[in-house]
């Protein structure tokens, strides 16, 4: 069949050593006077090919450049793949159709939705009609995220589903995290470390320079975006954020939310990777954040419908899940970082309200001017997207204190600290902060960072606690004199001598406008 633009020719049956000059002189005398047009092979009623096939296919590829062979069987594409024809010429092959009416959803991306197709099967169907490339795309990232240790599945076949493709996996009699949260509440503890246990898992995997896309653009691209929609002050800061987060080699999954985390025989799996990339690990929070919070925080039935649990089950799981990543139970310190996270979410989620032409309704207008005033009001309260598990910022205020003390108490408790030296360190961070929480900002008021890092060789605690408040060395002032009687003894001074005589090392510098004084115990 011809037309004015593509020359169209069926393959039939079988080409072999018996029948190959004469399809070869068919091909050629269809062919004979149109050169310079595309021409199409038709293989979908093709069964076999050899070898003196393939040679056939050479030389009519030699004589027209410009050739497709379409709808081939997946017996004969393994032998024109194996041949390496695939990589020197164009060849679709011909998908088996599934349907996935009446199947279970058991997974939802950026991308696409995973559907139980069987007891064994299930099928990812992928929202682009032109799905191919994603598809390759996903498997190629799939086998680099297996090869570097993730847990995943991976596509062992392409499928035709409606109007778009599908990718199958094997899922033996999988269930995901949102089945088991919305069925046994009870196992909520144990998904949340299952969970966090994944998550570390992949933000601690280095990936090969170049493997998969840099996920610090498409967030830049983002910010850049919202110029057109955000006071200037606004998103100039947005912009400058994102553009201090420093490069990183860390894997980050980009979708990580309970449906694409499935329980397989004892074994935990993730799935649904065409969004891996790599990045600082506060890019994927912020996806966490919408997943069980963002997306439902001004209808709560969207969550229901997206992960067939309730909000507050997602705010509980979205709570425990970063306090677990986080390895503090103290809320300042998860407060601080959920704001960051937010920040993410909130940019993502006012893009695609203006993307998606959702600004057109008085209900998507109402939304968008919902997460703009978020968005400005986090902002004016943050300089960095960074977070340090190890740092805690706290407005300096005495009523903090147990939640510093606390949080000291956790990384210390890590390390087999001795209750000798524990309370030692007790009195020391007292002193300290109750000095900065009444004269740093008085009267007005600030935050303290408190930054514990452990050493080895000697086992040593080090915490710095920085303010911005009045420049002031706590150190230059002399030691109490201890001969004095009562009477004779000026009042104060005692607090920072007790620091420094139970501490191994006292130190302190005004850097930057700040004042950072540190303090070490051999432990």
């Amino acid at each position: 069949m011809n037309n004015a633009e593509t020359i169209k020719i069926d393959l039939v049956g079988r080409i072999d050593s018996t029948n190959a000059a004469e399809v070869e002189n068919s091909i050629m005398g269809q062919l004979n006077g149109k050169s310079g047009l595309p021409v199409v092979l038709d293989a979908s009623d093709l069964a076999y090919i050899s070898s003196a096939g393939l040679r056939v296919l050479l030389r009519v590829k030699k004589s027209n450049p410009d050739l497709s062979i379409t709808g081939v069987c997946t017996e004969v594409y393994e032998i024109l793949e194996m041949t390496g024809f695939t990589e020197m010429m164009n060849i679709e092959k011909a998908y088996r159709v599934v349907s996935v009416e009446g199947c279970e959803e058991i997974g939802r991306g950026a991308n696409g939705t995973i559907y139980r197709i069987d007891r064994d099967n299930v099928v990812k169907v992928y929202k682009n009609a032109d799905a191919l490339a994603d598809i390759q795309h996903e498997r190629e990232v799939a086998r680099l995220a297996l090869i570097l240790g993730i847990p995943t599945a991976i596509s062992y076949d392409v499928v035709k589903v409606g109007n778009s493709y599908g990718s199958v996996f094997e899922l033996l009699n999988a269930r995901s995290f949102s089945s088991l949260l919305a069925s046994d509440p009870d196992k909520m503890d144990w998904c949340v470390d299952e969970y966090v246990k994944m998550l570390k898992k992949i933000h601690s995997t280095v990936v090969p320079k170049g493997k998969l896309p840099d996920m610090k653009e498409k967030v830049l691209s983002w910010a850049e975006f919202l110029r057109d929609y955000l006071p200037e002050e606004a998103a100039d800061k947005l912009v400058a954020l994102v553009k201090a987060v420093p490069q990183d080699d860390h894997m980050i999954h980009g979708d990580y939310h309970t449906k694409n985390l499935e329980l397989q025989n004892d074994e935990v799996l993730i799935i649904d990777m065409d969004t891996l990339s790599v990045g600082n690990p506060i890019f994927e929070l912020g996806s966490m954040y919408n997943s069980f919070q963002g997306f439902s925080e001004l209808d709560h039935s969207t969550i229901i419908k997206f992960q067939g649990f309730d909000y507050e089950t997602g705010t509980e799981f979205w709570r425990k899940s970063l306090a677990a990543y986080l390895g503090t139970n103290i809320k300042a310190k998860i407060d601080e970082v959920e704001n960051k996270a937010k920040i993410i979410g909130y940019m993502r989620l006012i893009r695609r309200s203006i993307r998606r032409g959702e600004t057109e309704t008085e209900q998507g207008r109402a939304e968008t001017e919902y997460r703009k005033e978020k968005l400005i009001e986090l902002l004016n309260k943050t300089d960095t997207l960074l977070f340090n598990v190890n740092e805690l910022e706290v407005e300096a205020l005495l009523e903090n204190m147990p939640e510093v003390q606390l949080f000291i108490k956790e990384k210390l408790e890590k390390e087999g600290c001795s209750p000798r030296i524990q309370r030692q360190i007790d009195l020391a961070v007292e002193e300290i902060f109750t000095n900065i929480a009444s004269y740093a900002y008085a009267p007005d008021k600030g935050n303290a960072e408190v930054l514990v890092e452990v050493e080895d060789n000697p086992l040593a605690v080090n915490i710095t606690f920085v303010d911005n408040g009045v420049p002031y060395d706590p150190l230059a002032k002399e030691d109490p004199d201890l001969t004095l009687s009562a009477e004779e003894r000026p009042m104060g001074g005692l607090g920072v001598f007790l620091v420094k005589k139970t501490m191994d090392d006292v130190s302190y510098e005004y850097k930057n406008g700040k004042n950072i004084l540190k303090i070490k115990k051999n432990i």
